[in-house]
């Protein structure tokens, strides 16, 4: 069965996959946006990742009639009061730009005291079969963020977050080490046993 991440992040979109086929989930192809036909997505102006993933989810699915999958996640900083949140891809103004948004929180904390830098990376991913209700998860992942970047996997904010119980960033973890324990990677094992009851 064809399943759609209602996403055109390929690095999601990979991520998705390699826990898909890790769990040995015969019968569920993923596949992305870009394979199915363009249809109208709406901005994301929810108040929290839930109401985003949902939405996000409920559109795809009405638009081609798979079961669509969509995650809504970002960074949630102590010391910001939970800020960036659900504008994390947007916090410098610009949608996207990775570099902008990292180097604004890392102005914005200038002050703060190493003790004081602490935060979680949050997923909520909703799955939406049509004429189903959707289920909705969450995945968090705590851990405390650097004075400068390190690493180079990942994108956003991976290059200044260490994990709890880690003292390399989550740029700095390999990809398999980084699905075992993300928020998104957290989410998705919660999601795995709703998409073998689809396959």
């Amino acid at each position: 069965m064809r399943v759609l991440l209602a996403s055109r992040n390929a690095k999601k979109l990979a991520e998705l996959r390699r826990i898909v086929a890790a769990e040995q989930l015969d019968g569920i192809e993923i596949i992305g946006l870009d394979e199915v036909p363009d249809f109208p997505e709406a901005p994301e102006t929810g108040a929290t990742f839930e109401d985003n993933a949902v939405a996000k989810a409920v559109d795809a699915a009405a638009a081609t009639g798979l079961p669509s999958i969509a995650d809504d996640s970002g960074i949630a900083v102590d010391a910001l009061n939970g800020m960036p949140g659900v504008l994390s891809a947007r916090w410098s103004g610009k949608h996207g730009d990775d570099q902008a948004n990292l180097d604004l929180v890392l102005n914005q904390l200038g002050d703060t005291p190493d003790e004081r830098r602490g935060a979680a990376f949050v997923c909520a991913l909703a799955l939406v079969v049509p004429g189903a209700e959707p289920v909705v998860l969450r995945g968090e992942w705590r851990g405390t963020l650097l004075r400068a970047q390190h690493g180079t996997n990942g994108f956003g904010y991976d290059p200044i977050f260490v994990p709890e119980g880690e003292t390399r960033t989550s740029a700095e973890l390999s990809p398999a080490e980084k699905d075992a324990d993300s928020h998104r990677g957290r989410a998705i094992r919660l999601l795995v046993p709703h998409l073998r009851a689809l396959g």
